[in-house]
């Protein structure tokens, strides 16, 4: 067997979890019955589908187009979320820093900020719950305003996601020169693969990044009770999801903080990726539909519908027991997320 690849996994032969720049491997394969299950559903879908899933514990997966590159929508908030939780940690940003939004700076979409008047403070931490919880488009834009698209792409690509790209603001015209893919992909791009690579991360809370002149390539390190600080307060944010009509909707007790997780929605698109606490371990599975369709904006929509479908036939399979909300805490329960040796 070798281990994934995401730029976070280097080919190798796996038995028992094992650490390779600083991120854990262990025996996996692809499950044949529920790859089955999976391509059935995704074949009903009227539309396109892309999906990676995997329990972290067991290393078992399953995926379908999982390296083709797709609309992220609101998912690339989470690369927002990540680089600023970094930067929390390494003591660059404060979560009760204030942040205030001007005259003129919201934008419609998702989210509430834009029905407010401003001038109006905010704590970094409100403005970051706000892009989470409910998606809020102009929250967005105040966090990339305070971090930079710039310095988001940088940090993606140190942790080895080559395809996972925030382009600019939400509703908001391109500034700048502009990769040639821009308008294909709107405000993002990422991979199947990628972004659950990225909610991995999230879940067993790796922030911090370490080289040796032997090796460029960053070493991601293994959680620290500072970095379960920072965690605890980006994993709430996700368990806390307002828009649980995909993934979580037809789990135990529709998700309810036994799933984090962050959605994206276009006319056409429909996206989710999530951790999901299952009793036999974690999973996180990232699933996209496009090109879809159904267009409307109801909770029936076909894409949503889809989405939920995939979940629960990869939860149930890997979990039959149920849920364990109590396991939905920063290094998600695995022996491997300790905290590191000073």
């Amino acid at each position: 067997m070798r281990c994934m690849r995401s730029g976070l996994w280097r080919g190798m032969s796996c038995g028992a979890v094992v650490w390779v720049a600083g991120v854990a491997c262990a025996a996996q394969g692809t499950d044949v019955a529920l790859q089955k299950r999976v391509e059935e559903i995704a074949a009903t879908h009227h539309g396109k589908v892309a999906l990676y899933a995997t329990q972290l514990n067991t290393g078992k997966t399953v995926a379908l187009n999982a390296d083709e590159k797709v609309q992220t929508a609101s998912d690339i908030k989470l690369a927002i979320l990540y680089e600023a939780m970094v930067e929390v940690r390494e003591g660059k940003a404060h979560w009760d820093e204030k942040i205030t939004l001007k005259p003129g700076e919201a934008v419609g979409g998702s989210g509430m900020l834009h029905f407010f008047d401003p001038p109006m403070t905010l704590t970094l931490k409100d403005v970051l719950t706000f892009m989470v919880i409910v998606s809020d488009n102009t929250a967005t834009n105040l966090a990339i305003d305070r971090f930079g698209v710039d310095a988001v792409n940088a940090r993606m690509e140190s942790i080895g996601l080559k395809n996972t790209h925030l382009y600019k603001k939400v509703m908001k015209p391109a500034t700048g020169p502009m990769p040639a893919d821009q308008p294909k992909f709107g405000l993002g791009k990422t991979t199947p693969r990628e972004i659950t690579s990225l909610m991995t991360l999230i879940g067993e809370c790796r922030l911090r990044q370490s080289s040796t002149p032997q090796d460029k390539n960053y070493a991601l390190l293994p959680m620290d009770a500072a970095d379960k600080a920072v965690c605890d307060v980006g994993l709430t944010m996700l368990k806390d999801q307002f828009y649980r009509e995909t993934i979580p909707r037809y789990l135990q007790n529709g998700g309810d903080q036994t799933v984090a997780s962050k959605t994206g929605s276009l006319d056409a698109v429909r996206n989710d990726v999530a951790i999901v606490a299952g009793k036999s371990g974690p999973i996180v599975l990232s699933i996209f539909t496009y090109e879809n369709a159904d267009h409307g904006w109801t909770v029936d929509n076909e894409g949503e519908v889809t989405i939920a479908r995939l979940a629960k036939a990869i939860v149930e399979t890997w979990s039959p027991d149920g849920l364990n909300a109590k396991t939905l805490v920063p290094g998600l329960g695995l022996d491997r997320a300790l905290p590191a040796q000073k």
